[in-house]
């Protein structure tokens, strides 16, 4: 048994396969990612398809030259976005305007994205106050320019039986720069070292230059 679908656009009218409401060629598309590169019109070379059309409705199962009229008289495109299905799920859009709109999110969504980089910052346990406070402001100078800081406590000797200095001085960094940053790796003994990172809690200026994608660059060292 057949269904006769009036569509609403130019009063166009097509028969639509299925029209039990218990068939499974009624089913609703839950909407696949389109490709990059979908097959459109007359590229799609199959007898029939499920149609879903320019507001998302679902039309159902129609022959191809149907799907390609509606498509026409609309002035819009016949496009795959679920080849894999059976039969192949089309959709009915301005397929210009859709590539057009994509690679526009695809640069917005590039320009919004930073460069993480990890600086590392060095001391040592018995750093005397003016040493300190030129450390911690080369850790500052980090964060605002949205990067994580590794700091090393290096331990030298008879240092190493003391390894709660370099705790209680990681403890006071932290605790300096709190408006600053987070402890994303709380303090930890590494060998001969202690380490502890530090990440940025705001967002750094904006510069001009085109911004790279995020990742994890190797570490910069600042002694």
């Amino acid at each position: 048994m057949a269904l006769v679908c009036h569509w609403p656009i130019n009063g166009s009218s097509l028969v639509v396969a299925g029209a039990n409401a218990g068939s499974s060629d009624t089913a609703s598309y839950s909407g696949d990612p389109i490709s990059t590169e979908p097959r459109i019109n007359d590229r799609i070379r199959v007898p029939e398809v499920r149609l879903v059309g320019p507001n998302g409705e679902q039309v159902g199962i129609v022959r191809i030259e149907d799907a390609l009229r509606l498509a026409q008289d609309a002035d819009l495109d016949l496009v795959e976005v679920a080849g894999q299905a059976r039969p192949p799920v089309c959709k009915l859009m301005d397929y210009g305007k859709f590539k057009y709109e994509s690679a526009q999110k695809a640069r917005e969504s590039r320009r919004n994205q930073q460069l993480t980089v990890i600086k590392e910052q060095k001391l040592r346990p018995k750093i005397d106050k003016h040493d300190y406070e030129t450390k911690r402001g080369h850790v500052i100078r980090f964060l605002e320019g949205g990067n994580k800081v590794k700091v090393t406590i290096m331990f030298r000797g008879r240092e190493q039986s003391r390894p709660e200095l370099g705790y209680r001085l990681l403890q006071r960094l932290a605790e300096d720069i709190g408006d600053l940053a987070v402890v994303e790796a709380a303090p930890k003994q590494d060998g001969r070292n202690m380490t502890m990172v530090l990440a940025p809690t705001k967002k750094p200026v904006q510069r001009k230059s085109t911004a790279a994608a995020t990742t994890d660059a190797p570490a910069e060292v600042e002694a």
